[in-house]
C-alpha cells in the first residue's frame, strides 16, 4: 500500500460523505446524495491541523459536575493504536462508582430540582451553547478523537465533529416542541396525554465513534428532561471526558450527566443491573446487547434501546453508473477501517458488470493510504486494538481457507502499529465466514448475483437487518429492492447517506429502538394519560 500521495477524506456534516483531497489540496464532493460543506478552492494550508502534542487534561470521574478520583483508584491505559503508545492513565469506575452517579443523577432528576424545574427552551438552549463549545474546541476534540481510536483527524474534525454538533443543535431545537394531545372521551372528562421523561438513563456508547455517538445518545436524553450516565468504551474514553468540561461550561446543572469510564463487565455491567437505572441505551455489538437486554429484565425492567451490528447487502445492478457504485460500495466498506456497524460488507454485483467490478474495486483499494492518522494525505489508518486486529486476520484467513479468491490485501501493514492491508475477496459464496460474520475491518466481500429474486433472498438471508444499498437507474427496480430489503435504512444510488433528522437503527438481530430524528424522542419520554372528571353544576 502506498504510504504517502493522493487520498481520499471524508468532508461534510452527513457521515460518512467522502471526497477526494486532490494533490493542489481542492476538496470536491463526489457524493450526490449528501450534503457536505464544500471548501473548493482552499489551498492546503487552509486545511484544519491537528493540534501537536494536545495536551490530555480531564482524566477523572465526572461526576455531579465534580472531577474525582475511582473509589478503587484504579487506572485504564489509554493508548494510541497507530504507535502503540501509551497516551495517559484514566480513572476506572466500577459498581460503587456508578451507584455514586445514579445518586447523583437522581437527585438531579427529583421534581423541583434546577434541571425539573427548568424551562424547555432554557434545554434547548444549554444543548445549543453546549453545540458552540463543541464548535469552539473542533481541533482539540478532533485530536484527541484521532489519537485514540486511530481515525483520520480529517475525518473526525470533517465528519465526526460536525455531525456531533449538528445533533446538538438539532435536539435543541426539539426541547419545546415535545407537546401531548386532548383526547375526544364521554362528555363527563376531560382526557389529555403528557409526554414525561423517563428519568435515569444509563448509556453505554462504543469506541468507533466515541464523540459522535456521545452526542447522539445524550442529546436525545436531555432534550426531553432526562438525567444521564454514559459509560465511554475503555479504549477511547478522552474525547468523552473533555465534553463532561464542556457540559460543565455550558451551565447544565450538577448530576445532569455523568461520565464514568471504565469497562464492560464492571462498570457496563453495573449500569445493566442497576435497579435505580430507568432506562438503557447501548450501541455495540449483538453478543454484548443480548447480555444488556437481559440484565434489564433480571433487574427493574428497564427500558432498552439497543444499536448493534450488521452484516449489510450493498446490491449493485447492471445497468447503474458503474465508477460511481465503485466508488461508493468502496467507502462504504473501507470507511473508519472498516470499522462501522453501516459497512455495506456483503456486496452483490449483477453478472454482467461483475469482474469490472472487481477490477476497478481491487484498483481503489490499492490506491488507499495507510499511515499516522494524524498526517495530511493518509486516509486509512489502524484498527482500533490487538484483540480487534487479532479477530480481523482471522477472519481472513478464513476466506483464503474457504476457498474465495483474495484480489489484494489480506496482511498485516507495518510492523509497529494495528495497520491491515485493504482487503478485497471475490467469488464469495454466502455460506463463508466472511459472507456471514461482522468483520469489522478493511475486507470487502464481492458476490455476483443474476437475478433481482435471486439476490434479495440473498440479501435478507441473515440475521442482521441494519443497513443496505441499491445501486440502479431503474426506479421501479429501486422501489422493489428497497421495499423488499429486511432493513432500517435502504439507500439509493448513495450509501451512509445520513443527517441528525433521519432515524438510525435496525430490524432483527441488528437492535431495537431508533436513534436520531424525532423517532428517538420516543425512546426518552414515557406516555401519561390525564382523565378528569368535569363538573356539572354550572351546565
Amino acid at each position: 500500500m502506498p504510504v504517502t500521495g493522493e487520498g481520499t477524506t471524508p468532508t461534510g456534516g452527513n457521515p460518512p460523505a467522502y471526497s477526494t483531497v486532490r494533490k493542489n489540496g481542492n476538496m470536491n464532493s463526489e457524493n450526490g446524495c449528501n450534503h457536505p460543506e464544500h471548501v473548493d478552492g482552499a489551498e492546503p494550508h487552509a486545511l484544519p491541523m491537528p493540534i501537536p502534542d494536545p495536551p490530555i487534561q480531564y482524566t477523572k470521574l465526572f461526576i455531579n459536575n465534580q472531577w474525582q478520583e475511582s473509589c478503587s483508584r484504579r487506572k485504564l491505559p489509554v493508548y494510541n493504536p497507530a504507535t502503540g503508545n501509551l497516551l495517559c492513565e484514566v480513572e476506572e469506575a466500577d459498581q460503587e462508582d456508578v451507584d455514586e452517579a445514579v445518586s447523583s443523577a437522581r437527585a438531579a432528576f427529583q421534581s423541583g430540582s434546577p434541571w425539573r424545574s427548568m424551562d424547555a427552551s432554557d434545554r434547548g438552549q444549554l444543548l445549543n451553547r453546549l453545540a458552540d463549545l463543541v464548535e469552539r474546541d473542533r481541533l482539540i476534540l478532533a485530536t484527541l478523537e484521532s489519537l485514540d481510536s486511530g481515525k483520520v483527524f480529517l475525518l473526525a474534525y470533517f465528519v465526526d465533529l460536525l455531525a456531533s454538533i449538528k445533533t446538538l443543535r438539532y435536539y435543541g431545537g426539539w426541547a419545546d416542541k415535545i407537546h401531548g394531545k386532548t383526547i375526544p372521551v364521554d362528555g363527563e372528562y376531560f382526557t389529555y396525554t403528557r409526554h414525561e421523561p423517563i428519568g435515569v438513563c444509563g448509556q453505554i456508547i462504543p469506541w468507533n465513534f466515541p464523540l459522535m455517538m456521545f452526542a447522539w445518545k445524550i442529546a436525545p436524553a436531555l432534550c426531553c428532561g432526562n438525567t444521564v450516565v454514559i459509560k465511554p468504551a475503555e479504549q477511547t474514553p478522552l474525547s468523552a471526558l473533555h465534553m463532561a468540561a464542556l457540559i460543565k461550561e455550558a451551565g447544565f446543572p450538577p448530576g445532569v450527566v455523568n461520565v464514568v469510564p471504565g469497562y464492560g463487565h464492571t462498570a457496563g455491567s453495573a449500569i445493566s443491573h442497576h435497579m435505580d437505572i430507568d432506562k438503557i441505551a447501548f450501541t455495540g455489538s449483538t453478543a454484548v446487547g443480548k447480555l444488556i437486554q437481559k440484565a434489564a429484565g433480571d433487574s427493574n425492567l428497564k427500558r432498552v434501546t439497543l444499536e448493534l451490528g450488521g452484516k449489510n447487502p450493498n446490491i449493485v445492478f447492471a445497468d447503474c453508473d458503474l465508477e460511481y457504485a465503485v466508488e461508493q460500495a468502496h467507502s462504504g466498506l473501507f470507511f473508519n477501517q472498516g470499522q462501522c456497524c453501516l459497512a455495506g460488507s456483503r456486496v452483490f454485483v449483477e453478472e454482467p458488470i461483475y469482474e469490472e467490478f472487481v477490477r476497478l474495486s481491487v484498483e481503489r483499494a490499492k490506491s488507499k493510504v495507510l499511515g499516522n492518522p494524524l498526517v495530511p494525505g493518509v486516509d486509512q489508518g489502524p484498527q482500533i486494538d490487538q484483540k480487534q486486529f487479532d479477530k480481523i486476520m482471522e477472519l481472513i484467513e478464513s476466506g483464503k481457507r474457504e476457498g474465495a479468491t483474495l484480489e489484494c490485501g489480506g496482511f498485516s501493514w507495518d510492523q509497529q502499529g494495528l495497520f491491515i492491508q485493504p482487503t478485497v475477496f471475490s467469488n464469495v459464496s454466502d455460506e463463508m465466514r466472511i459472507a456471514k460474520e461482522e468483520i469489522f475491518g478493511p475486507v470487502q466481500q464481492i458476490m455476483c448475483f443474476r437475478s433481482v429474486h435471486e439476490v434479495i433472498q440473498r440479501a435478507n438471508a441473515t440475521h442482521y437487518g441494519l443497513a443496505a444499498g441499491v445501486f440502479t437507474n431503474d426506479i421501479d427496480k429501486a422501489l422493489t429492492v428497497s421495499s423488499a430489503l429486511q432493513a432500517g435504512m435502504v439507500w439509493v444510488n448513495c450509501y451512509n447517506a445520513m443527517s441528525a433528522q433521519c432515524p438510525f437503527g435496525g430490524f432483527k438481530m441488528s437492535g431495537n429502538g431508533r436513534e436520531l430524528g424525532e423517532y428517538a424522542l420516543q425512546e426518552y419520554t414515557e406516555v401519561k394519560a390525564v382523565t378528569i372528571k368535569v363538573s356539572k353544576k354550572n351546565s
